[in-house]
């Protein structure tokens, strides 16, 4: 699934963290709501524009970031 810019959350602002480990996610400080989706993980289907949702692999590996 491609990444979603609309919204508010700022995701066009973090594309830079594509390919880099969730570790990384440990240092900074977020401002909207946020969720990190973990393979396998149960999630809502809710859409919330202001909310940033991080995508990571099986290796902990940040493969999508985007709003909803």
């Amino acid at each position: 699934m491609p990444p979603v810019m609309g919204g508010d959350c700022g995701a066009a602002d973090l594309q830079y963290l594509l390919g880099q480990k969730a570790r990384v996610l440990t240092t900074m400080r977020f401002s909207q709501p946020l969720r990190v989706l973990k393979p396998g993980m149960a999630v809502t289907m809710d859409y919330a524009p202001n909310r940033l949702n991080i995508e990571l692999d099986a290796a902990d590996t940040i493969i999508r970031v985007a709003c909803g």
